[in-house]
Order: structure tokens, then sequence, then C-alpha cells
């Protein structure tokens, strides 16, 4: 007798509520998380085989060469490097949906939901990573910058943005990309060399900033930017994305407009929750900085 395989054209949401999506469904809905997170897009993936835990070793310096004599040995260089350990941690979204879903294919409603959690994950990705908001990590881009003493205060201007510049260059450091917002368009137009006025720092046709790839980050605050060397972020993601079905639980962190908790089984709701297991660090502090605009404090 031939095995069955589980079809998501043929199978009904409810024949099939737990379990891991097919591979072909993991791959769509992690090139979308991918392919939105910023951290993802910028940082260097690392392997980590089914493990929560990699550690691995990164070098710290380069190789030197050596000015020799003739008949002179020519001395040895070598590189140093430092370990670190990259530690997942898990990540959930509980998308609610009517229970009319149950009469769906799984391919029907995966199309239907999957936009949904992959934003879910990559918005809650980068605000931890880049901004140390809710972040269950040791580490953040933000706290880099800040750690590092690479935090330039002030506008949008030409000078400050070339100081943030610096402060990675002075520690022999590369700026590989900033991350703006498109709120800060109109001051970055308006970003001029004081000594040349006609000379602007900010490309209004491809968006990039001295010359530098810049990308959009949504949630990053009005006037203010961040640079880095982003070789420097490191990810990984240890297992494929997992998914339960519920039709009968009670959701606590969702309520109803009396104040009550949604309850799926009186309600004729289903909640499908869906988790990932995802790993974040910043190698170096220095290949980090960002520059702020000057909180300014209300009268009293």
């Amino acid at each position: 007798m031939a095995i069955q395989t589980f079809n998501p054209d043929n199978v009904l949401l409810s024949e099939k509520q737990d379990g891991t999506f097919t591979p072909e469904m993991t791959s769509a809905l992690m090139q979308d998380v991918a392919g939105n997170s910023l951290v993802m897009q910028l940082g260097t993936y690392e392997e980590m085989n089914g493990r929560q835990e990699k550690t691995f070793s990164f070098q710290t310096d380069g190789v030197s060469a050596y000015w020799v004599d003739e008949g002179q040995k020519i001395q040895t260089s070598k590189p140093e490097f430092a370990e670190a350990t990259l530690r997942a941690k898990k990540l959930g979204v509980i998308v609610l949906a009517s229970r009319e879903y149950l009469t769906y294919t799984w391919s029907q409603f995966f199309n239907e939901i999957r936009p949904q959690i992959a934003q879910a994950f990559y918005d809650k990705i980068d605000q931890a990573a880049l901004l140390n908001e809710d972040n269950p990590f040791a580490f953040s881009v933000d706290e880099s910058a800040t750690t590092a003493g690479n935090v330039i205060t002030g506008d949008l201007t030409f000078d400050n943005i070339l100081a943030l510049e610096d402060a990675i260059y002075d520690d022999n450091g590369e700026v590989s990309a900033f991350v703006s917002s498109n709120r800060n368009h109109s001051l970055l137009r308006g970003a001029t060399n004081p000594d040349n006025p006609t000379e602007t720092i900010y490309d209004r046709n491809s968006r990039e900033i001295d010359g530098i790839t810049t990308v959009n980050y949504k949630d990053l605050p009005k006037g203010t930017v961040l640079a880095g060397d982003w070789a420097n972020v490191r990810y990984g993601t240890p297992y494929n994305i997992t998914f339960k079905i519920s039709e009968d639980a009670q959701i606590s962190t969702v309520t109803n407009t009396d104040g009550t908790p949604v309850n799926l089984y009186e309600q004729e709701l289903i909640a499908l929750r869906a988790t990932m297991d995802f790993a974040f660090m910043t190698v170096k502090d220095e290949a980090f900085a960002k520059l702020e605009a000057v909180e300014v404090v209300p009268e009293v």
C-alpha cells in the first residue's frame, strides 16, 4: 500500500491541526521574513544545524606582511581570533480567524495567513535586534553603539553625518550601510556642506547617504540614523517554523470589547499558533554608531 503524504492542496485545515508546515511552506514563509527583516538582510547567517546554541570563531585582526633583507627569514603572521556563542530564543505569534477557515484547504489557509505571520516575526526581530525593544538577547545594535560611545546627538546635518561615519572609521571599521527612515528624507535633503551649500550628502535618486547603501526602517524614530559594519551582526534559525491550531482555547492576551478573554469555543473562532527560533548577536560594539536628535523636554 502506498504511503499517503500530506498534500496542502487536498487536505482540509480541520484534518491536520498541528505539526510542521511543508518544506515549501516553511521556505516561502522564511523567505518572506528574511526578505523584510533588515537584520537578516544586512547581517551574516550562521548555520546552526538544529542546535539552540552555536559557538563560532571570528577574526579580530588581519595578517601582516614584513619587509625582509636578502637571505633573512620571513616572519610568521598569526591572525587573532575570538570565540562567541550564538543563542536562539523562541518567537511566537497567535493569529485568530473565523471557524469557517476549517473548511479551507491548507494551501488556501496558508496563503491567507502567511503575510500576517511573516510581518509579526520580522517586525519583532528588528525591533529587538536594532532598537533593543522587548529584547530577549544580550545584544542589540543600539546597545553596541552606546557601549562603544558611538552615539552622536544632534540634528541630521552634513557635519553630524560625517561624525557618525568617523565614529566607526576611527576604529579602522567600515560603514557598509546606513539604516534610516522615510521620515528623514526632508531632513537629509537639507544636509548640505556649510562651507559649500551646493554639496549635499544625500542622493535623492539613489537614496544613498554619502554614496553608501541606505535602507529604510519604518520603526526608526525621526532624526535617528544607524551606521554599521553589518558583517559584525550574526544570526541563525536552528529549527523550522511549527504550528498548532486550537478551536477551544481561551486567549488571555486578547480581550473582547467588554474586557473578557476571547474564548474560541464559545465564540466559534480558531487560533493558529506559529513559533520560530531565532538567534542574534553583535560581535563588535565599535562596528556600530547612532545619530539621534536632541530630546526636547517640554517646559512645566
